[in-house]
């Protein structure tokens, strides 16, 4: 009974030691962070091939070889640690405890709000000026802020993104936590340099020859 109660001890201090040896972020393991990037990229990605095919009739490559648009993982993973999500805000301890849960939902659209016009913003303005291209244009759409976001569009994509924080964004983080550690840094590693390079790539080919990255396109009317 010792031998079995010294080996139990044992696995379980090698398991401490390895929790402790976990890269961490914001208490989340750097893969499972990693994964989490790769996950609303491509979500990102499906998402604007659906506003395309719904308003256009048509769907492309998005500027990307791979379909991931990486600035929607990053752009969320930043609202993750500027602002936590709907039900655990960084907030004041104070503001947080009296905050009920539709004030803590009407509070995080707010910031997801702003987040969305200023990033839009500097994107958009950035790629004018190194691509020397419009990549998206929102003047024709009532209360525009410049031509690069919108009322209209920041409060769509906030709300998109309160939901998917509010509902599913820490589902999905320990349902990905449970995954075999090997098996989630490799594959998240690997997904992950895959986008960087990716990105690197796609936006070199747009400043070098001054427009989009057209790939490939698909009609459907």
């Amino acid at each position: 009974m010792r031998v079995f109660a010294k080996a139990s001890e044992n696995r379980k201090k090698k398991k401490a030691i390895a929790g402790q040896k976990k890269q961490k972020l914001r208490g989340q393991d750097i893969y499972v962070l990693g994964m989490m990037i790769a996950l609303i990229s491509f979500l990102g990605f499906l998402v604007e091939n659906l506003w395309l095919a719904f308003t256009k009739g048509y769907i492309n490559n998005r500027n990307m070889n791979a379909p991931f648009l990486l600035g929607y993982g990053a752009l969320v993973l930043a609202m993750y640690f500027m602002f936590g999500t709907p039900e655990e805000m960084n907030l004041p301890k104070g503001i947080n405890g009296r905050a009920t849960k539709y004030k803590r939902y009407a509070f995080y659209f707010l910031g997801a709000m702003v987040f969305v016009c200023i990033a839009e913003i500097v994107l958009g303005a950035s790629v004018e000026r190194l691509c020397g291209i419009e990549y998206w244009n929102y003047s024709k759409i009532p209360l525009h802020i410049t031509k690069y976001t919108s009322i209209p569009t920041s409060a769509a994509f906030a709300s998109m993104i309160t939901l998917f924080m509010g509902r599913f964004f820490q589902p999905v983080l320990k349902f990905l936590s449970r995954l075999d550690e090997r098996v989630l840094k490799v594959v998240s590693v690997t997904i992950c340099v895959i986008m960087l390079w990716d990105f690197v790539l796609s936006f070199g080919v747009m400043i070098k020859k001054k427009s989009f990255y057209l790939k490939w396109k698909i009609f459907f009317r």
